[in-house]
């Protein structure tokens, strides 16, 4: 008989083992992180990883393809704001409370070491689309709103609140002294400022 599989109980072990795996990406790197010290501090056996994620690199795809769906689920959160100026400040808040966490700087420079993987590239460009899907939305608002700058289309408005976004979580992962908690409200008042009518 087939053992029945408690699907909460598979994902807060698939969750605790994504969590592992962040924490070891940041501080070995991926070449440097093994299955191994990821089942250690998982506090699982290598039977139980193998049984989750068929390899390190399934691994790591599962931790992008996490946070590009908790972008996308940000839609959600917002949805009901009649206030497009405040969501997209709000955004960009989120980015940088995201690249707060300690691991991220870590995390970013492991990924960084293996974006040429046809997979990792494929899975950033998925994040960079699910990012760029977010803040369009508005953007497109907040022009009509007149809450913006109209001298951009709002295309081109998105692509440079994402690289504002994306360049300060770089910025994090390449230079120690510019941490995502120190530098948030001046990213916060650059994006202000760049959105102003």
């Amino acid at each position: 008989m087939a053992r029945t599989v408690d699907p909460v109980r598979h994902e807060a072990r698939r969750l605790v083992i994504i969590d592992a795996a962040l924490t070891v990406f940041a501080e070995r790197g991926y070449d440097g992180a093994t299955t191994a010290e990821i089942c250690r501090r998982a506090g699982i056996g290598s039977g139980t990883f193998f049984h989750y994620f068929p390899t390190k690199l399934a691994l790591l795809l599962a931790i992008l393809a996490l946070g590009t769906a908790e972008v996308r689920d940000a839609a959600a959160v917002y949805s009901d704001r009649t206030d497009p100026l405040g969501v997209l400040l709000d955004i960009v808040r989120q980015g940088a409370d995201d690249a707060a966490d300690p691991r991220m700087p870590g995390f970013v420079r492991a990924v960084g070491g293996v974006m040429h993987l046809p997979e990792v590239a494929a899975a950033l460009d998925a994040d960079t689309q699910a990012q760029r899907d977010l803040l369009l939305p508005w953007v497109e608002r907040a022009q009509r709103a007149g809450e913006t700058r109209t001298d951009l289309t709002p295309e081109q408005i998105t692509s440079w609140l994402y690289l504002l976004t994306d360049g300060f979580l770089g910025r994090t992962a390449v230079e120690e002294s510019f941490t995502a908690r120190g530098e948030k409200a001046t990213l916060v008042d650059t994006a202000s400022r760049f959105l102003a009518p």
